[in-house]
């Protein structure tokens, strides 16, 4: 059963339009449904859910990502095949970064912009609905073996997007806010390997003048208790045990952060 992955800022409604036209298309599709609840115009945050998720995905499985405030415009439409021979995973969407970092850690990126009018929708293209006109049919085909390559050219010519503004200067860590989940959990662009390099678990950061403790997992804080730990994605998150970091902090999505090394 092809299995095909719905990303949006879309929220309601909408998702629902877009499963319609790929279940028209390809009815044994298994739709699944990474998140909905993206920030508007986040495409940074839709960037990281797909790539936190992306390798526990099988082969051939289909991402449509529609995080998309240039729908409409001159940007262009991609289609990305990555992940070794074999083993692909496919990705649909605006060319304005959010597949990319998910493609690229999968490896063997390829990149197509979609130009080939027989795969969108039938009926006709809106100036303001691409996620169901062109990028759910294109992904509903593309779970049924329709080549990569049928929807138009390859292109190495694509917005880029990375996960790398951080940095150390002496005991302070720079970096961005990538994502904060459903619970609160402020997920940083710090990778573990930096954190690692400049200190060890138990040791005290100091983030918009609160201290807070370096720990493996949020039970090892109180309840109520601030903390900084590695989440699963292998980044540097900030929680609060049974509470909200975005809220204690005072940050979200896209949002600077410094971190200093008590």
């Amino acid at each position: 059963m092809p299995i095909i992955t719905l990303t949006t800022d879309f929220g309601d409604l909408y998702p629902a339009a877009m499963k319609a036209v790929i279940l028209g298309i390809n009815p044994g599709a298994q739709i699944v449904d990474i998140t909905h609840r993206i920030s508007q115009a986040g495409i940074r945050e839709g960037a990281f859910a797909l790539y936190s998720l992306v390798p526990y995905f099988p082969a051939k499985t289909v991402h449509v990502g529609v995080v998309d405030p240039g729908v409409g415009t001159a940007r262009r439409a991609l289609a990305v095949k990555a992940g070794s021979a074999g083993n692909e995973q496919f990705f649909v969407g605006p060319d304005n970064g959010l597949l990319i970092p998910a493609a690229r850690r999968l490896g063997g990126m390829e990149v197509y912009e979609i130009t080939n009018l027989d795969l969108i929708l039938h009926s006709g293209v809106s100036a303001t609905f691409h996620g169901r006109d062109i990028f759910a049919p294109v992904g509903a085909r593309l779970s049924m073996g329709v080549s990569v390559g049928e929807v138009g050219p390859k292109t190495g010519d694509f917005v880029d997007l990375d996960f790398g503004n951080f940095g150390i200067d002496g005991r302070f860590v720079f970096g961005e806010v990538l994502f904060s989940d459903s619970f609160g959990n402020v997920v940083t662009n710090v990778p573990e390997d930096l954190i690692l390099e400049l200190c060890d678990y138990g040791s005290l950061f100091e983030v918009n003048g609160r201290q807070v403790p370096f720990v493996q997992t949020y039970g090892m804080a109180g309840k109520g208790e601030a903390l900084a730990l590695i989440g699963s994605h292998g980044f540097l998150e900030l929680a609060v045990n049974q509470g909200s970091a975005a809220r204690y902090f005072g940050i979200g999505g896209g949002d600077p952060v410094e971190i200093k090394v008590v």
